[in-house]
C-alpha cells in the first residue's frame, strides 16, 4: 500500500460558501492537489505521462462529508493507494484539519487511456516499477 500527506493546504476564501464552509465542489481538487503531489514524491509526473501519450481521466469519484472545512483552516490531505494498478488506478483520501479532525473521505478512480486512440491501456512500466515496493 502506498501513502503520502500534502499538509498545510490554507482553504483560501474564494474556496468557501456564503457560510464561510468550504464549497462541496473544491473537495475534487483538493483531492487532486494531493493525487498530484503523492506522485511526485515518488518520482512520477502527470505532464510526462501525457507527453508520453496516454492520459488519466477520472472515471469515477465518491465522497462523504464527515464536518465541514472553514476558511482559514489548515488542511492535510492523505493519500492512499490501496492496490497496484492496471488498466485502473484507485485512490484513497482522508482529509483532517489543523486539530486532526476527520473532515472528508473519498476516493477517485482514474483509468489509463491511450491519447491516440481513446482506448484504455495499462500503466506504464516505469510507473508501475516506482510503486511497486510500496506493495
Amino acid at each position: 500500500m502506498f501513502s503520502y500527506e500534502v499538509t498545510s493546504l490554507r482553504v483560501r476564501y474564494a474556496d468557501t460558501d456564503q457560510m464561510g464552509y468550504v464549497y462541496y465542489g473544491n473537495y475534487a481538487r483538493f483531492y487532486e492537489i494531493g493525487r498530484v503531489e503523492s506522485l511526485r514524491s515518488i518520482g512520477v509526473s502527470y505532464k510526462e505521462l501525457e507527453a508520453s501519450g496516454v492520459m488519466m481521466p477520472v472515471y469515477e469519484m465518491k465522497t462523504r462529508y464527515h464536518q465541514p472545512a472553514r476558511y482559514d483552516d489548515l488542511l492535510t490531505v492523505k493519500v492512499i493507494i490501496p492496490q497496484l494498478p492496471g488498466a485502473r488506478i484507485l485512490f484513497q483520501y482522508e482529509i483532517v484539519n489543523q486539530e486532526g479532525v476527520l473532515l472528508n473521505t473519498g476516493e477517485t478512480t482514474l483509468v489509463f487511456q491511450r491519447a491516440d486512440t481513446g482506448r484504455l491501456c495499462t500503466m506504464p512500466a516505469a510507473w508501475l516499477n516506482k510503486l511497486k515496493p510500496f506493495f
